[in-house]
């Protein structure tokens, strides 16, 4: 199983789509299009995070969970990153402590879950498409979702520079398998097409050394971090 990473507008569908048909699997994609709570999110962000954050942590746990019957199967962001999403949300003041409470107990439930119910089928490699904000933003610009625009909401500004940011130090600290960056702004697959080849051969590679090293992963962790939770760095940083 792979699980492509990366902030808002890094093209991970594309990726995902590519690499699917390349290794003839199956793609598990972020339901974006079909999810009536992500405009209801952009409109009015403290009614409707913990809703939405809800919705997307269900969806990946399920699209994990049938991702298990082919090896090579590609999911598009992780439950891992629901769960950055949701602490962002969390810190931002969107969503209430008893919430994050709650949210975190059901996270390690399904995490697991995924661990006891598949103990020999586990995250082969998470592959993270690092791109600067500037190249995040342009992306964002491009696809024209009228509810992500920093022109109609120019606050969105701040939230995707803090998003951006998380999104490196979440890979730094990420243990739940092994993994690789790719830098989306040098190989700009979204632009140009060519680079994909080079992106699904250093894939191939590291796959390869994984599996020779019977390398897999997990799904459970203990650090905060590799899950998304930067509040208990936070509270250290204010205290010191």
């Amino acid at each position: 199983m792979l699980l492509i990473a990366g902030t808002i507008g890094a093209g991970k569908s594309s990726l995902t789509d590519f690499l699917s048909k390349e290794m003839a699997s199956k793609p598990f994609y972020e339901n974006v299009e079909d999810n009536d709570v992500l405009p209801l999110f952009y409109s009015n962000p403290e009614r409707y995070a913990f809703l939405l954050q809800i919705f997307f942590l269900n969806k990946s746990f399920l699209g994990m969970r049938e991702a298990l019957s082919n090896d090579d199967n590609v999911i598009d962001r992780s439950i891992y990153e629901d769960s950055l999403m949701f602490h962002l949300n969390a810190d931002l003041g969107r969503i209430a402590p008893m919430e994050v409470e709650q949210y975190d107990n059901l996270l390690n439930t399904m995490l697991r879950e995924l661990e006891e119910s598949a103990p020999l089928k586990h995250p082969d490699l998470m592959v993270h498409i690092k791109v600067s904000l500037n190249t995040m933003i342009e992306r964002i610009n491009k696809r024209g979702r009228s509810y992500e625009q920093i022109a109609n909401d120019p606050t969105l500004y701040d939230y995707y520079k803090e998003l951006n940011q998380r999104y490196d130090e979440w890979y730094e600290n990420f243990d739940v398998c092994p993994k690789m960056q790719i830098d989306g702004d040098q190989l700009d697959f979204v632009a140009n097409e060519d680079n994909l080849m080079v992106i699904l051969e250093m894939i191939q590679e590291k796959l390869a050394e994984v599996r020779q090293t019977h390398g897999k992963g997990h799904y459970c962790t203990d650090k905060a971090i590799a899950k998304g939770d930067f509040s208990k760095k936070n509270a250290a940083s204010v205290t010191s």
